[in-house]
C-alpha cells in the first residue's frame, strides 16, 4: 500500500514528465520536419544536437542547464523577467530536464513519420486548393499521428525515469523536484527505506513496461496504416 508521501511523488512525476511532453512537443516536430522535408547546411549538425542528450552523460547536460538556466545564467534571467519563469530548484526545471533528456526520443519517430507519407497525397491536396496550413492539418498530421503518439509515449516514460540532469540542475528537494527516480535513490540511501523503494520500483516498472507496449502497439498500427495505404 502506497504511503501519501509516495503518492505525492508519483503525482509529481507524472506531472513533470506530462508538462515536459507538452512543452517539447511543437519544437521536436518542427525539427522532425526540418530533417525530414529540409536539405539545408547545418543539417548535419542540427541532427548532431538532437541526438547529443542521449550520449551526453546526463550530469554533463544537467551542468548545462544549471549553468544557462539556472538563478545567474543568461536564460534563467530571461526567462524569470519576460515570462515569470523559475527553473532552478523547483518543479519547473525538472520538467525541462526531463523534456531535453527526452527530446531525442521524441524526436526520432515523429521523423520517421514524416517521411514515411507520400508526397503525392500532400502534392494532391494543394492540386485541390488547399493551402500549406491546410495542407499541414487535415494531411500531414493525421498521417504523422501514430509516430507522433509514439514519440510522445516513449519520451513520456524517458521523462518517468530521468534522474543524472535533473539531481544535477535541481537537486532532490522533497515535495518539489523529487521524482521517481530520485526518491528510489533517496530510499535506497537510508537503512529502512527499502520497502518504500521497492513499491516506487515497481511502480516504475509498470509505468515503463505500459509505456513500451503502448509505443508498440502505436509502431505497429503505423505500419499496417502505411501497408494498407499503398495497396
Amino acid at each position: 500500500m502506497l504511503t501519501g508521501g509516495e503518492l505525492q511523488i508519483i503525482l509529481l512525476s507524472l506531472k513533470v514528465a506530462a508538462t515536459a511532453m507538452a512543452a517539447a512537443l511543437p519544437l521536436a516536430f518542427f525539427v522532425a520536419w526540418a530533417l525530414a522535408r529540409w536539405r539545408f547546411r547545418g543539417r548535419s549538425l542540427l541532427q548532431a544536437i538532437t541526438t547529443l542528450p542521449l550520449v551526453l552523460p546526463p550530469v554533463v547536460t544537467g551542468y548545462v542547464l544549471l549553468v544557462s538556466f539556472g538563478a545567474n545564467g543568461p536564460l534563467g534571467w530571461l526567462s524569470r523577467e519576460v515570462l515569470g519563469l523559475e527553473f532552478a530548484f523547483r518543479w519547473t526545471g525538472a520538467a525541462l530536464a526531463a523534456a531535453v533528456m527526452a527530446f531525442p526520443l521524441l524526436v526520432r519517430p515523429i521523423r520517421l513519420s514524416l517521411e514515411a507519407i507520400d508526397p503525392g497525397l500532400e502534392e494532391a491536396a494543394t492540386t485541390l486548393g488547399a493551402g500549406r496550413l491546410r495542407v499541414l492539418a487535415t494531411v500531414v498530421l493525421p498521417l504523422s499521428l501514430p509516430g507522433i503518439l509514439a514519440g510522445f509515449i516513449l519520451g513520456f516514460a524517458k521523462a518517468l525515469g530521468e534522474f543524472g540532469a535533473t539531481i544535477t540542475f535541481v537537486s532532490n528537494i522533497p515535495g518539489q523536484t523529487q521524482t521517481l527516480s530520485l526518491a528510489i535513490y533517496s530510499f535506497l540511501q537510508s537503512p529502512t527505506g527499502d520497502m518504500a523503494a521497492l513499491r516506487l520500483i515497481g511502480i516504475s516498472v509498470l509505468l515503463a513496461i505500459g509505456a513500451i507496449v503502448a509505443s508498440e502497439w502505436v509502431s505497429s498500427r503505423l505500419a499496417t496504416g502505411g501497408a494498407s495505404s499503398r495497396d
